[in-house]
């Protein structure tokens, strides 16, 4: 398994960080969730020769593509593919407990290796960036990034999906006009997405929200936030 979720890597540009996550596992897998990492993710996993051409991978046509970077729990995923079965979705995730609790939502158990999927998923277990480097141009409708890891720490500030190392990157992968969704609730993460997000010249601010916009699915990082008091924020920034 482990060989597979790293193999195909290509290399990053000078200066950019390794990688944006930390471990990959937390608690010891149970056989289930096992099986469903060996049976059910290699039927659903976007090959990254497949991410040359995210549209015949999913067979839909010339249909929009959204693309979701760290899932988590996959809550926002599995409400965002029910509410557009017309969307091409693809969904990042590196940590094996985060796919696992989308997975299982996805197949009964006993059914890992045959019970039917949505057609509009993909999966990617890697690093989200390998697969924007591999996307064509403006390859993007939509881009999600829904409560991330604020790597709070100014040593692993490196790490953050938001980053002005990224945003090239991040822009070429999405189309003009195209629309990236940012939330959080971490008071420095806020404050980096404003530092970094107001020094760039690719995306334009359409709003921000103190609330949960409609049309934004909840999360259980959201839901954990707002018991323990913390304000979240939600930006929709637009491609220029």
């Amino acid at each position: 398994m482990q060989e597979m979720m790293t193999a195909d890597r290509p290399p990053l540009a000078d200066g950019v960080p390794d990688r944006l996550y930390g471990r990959r596992r937390g608690h010891p897998l149970r056989p289930r969730q096992q099986r469903l990492l060996e049976e059910t993710l290699p039927r659903l996993r976007l090959t990254p020769a497949q991410g040359a051409d995210p549209r015949a991978a999913f067979d839909m046509g010339d249909v929009p593509v959204w693309l979701e970077v760290g899932f988590g729990g996959g809550e926002h995923t599995l409400d965002q593919i029910a509410a557009h079965p017309e969307v091409a979705y693809i969904a990042s995730e590196v940590f094996e407990n985060g796919l696992c609790a989308l997975l299982t939502r996805l197949v009964p158990e006993g059914e890992e290796a045959s019970g039917a999927l949505p057609r509009n998923l993909k999966l990617w277990p890697q690093d989200a960036r390998h697969l924007l480097r591999a996307l064509p141009e403006g390859a993007l409708d939509r881009l999600f990034l829904m409560f991330p890891d604020p790597w709070p720490k100014a040593r692993h500030a490196k790490r953050r999906f938001v980053h002005p190392e990224l945003l090239p990157m991040v822009a070429r992968a999405v189309k003009p006009g195209g629309v990236w969704r940012i939330a959080s609730d971490d008071p420095t993460y806020q404050a980096w997405v404003r530092e970094c997000m107001g020094a760039q010249r690719f995306f334009i601010l359409e709003s921000l929200a103190e609330t949960r916009p409609a049309g934004w699915p909840p999360t259980r990082y959201e839901a954990k936030a707002l018991r323990e008091g913390r304000q979240p924020l939600y930006w929709e920034w637009c491609r220029n």
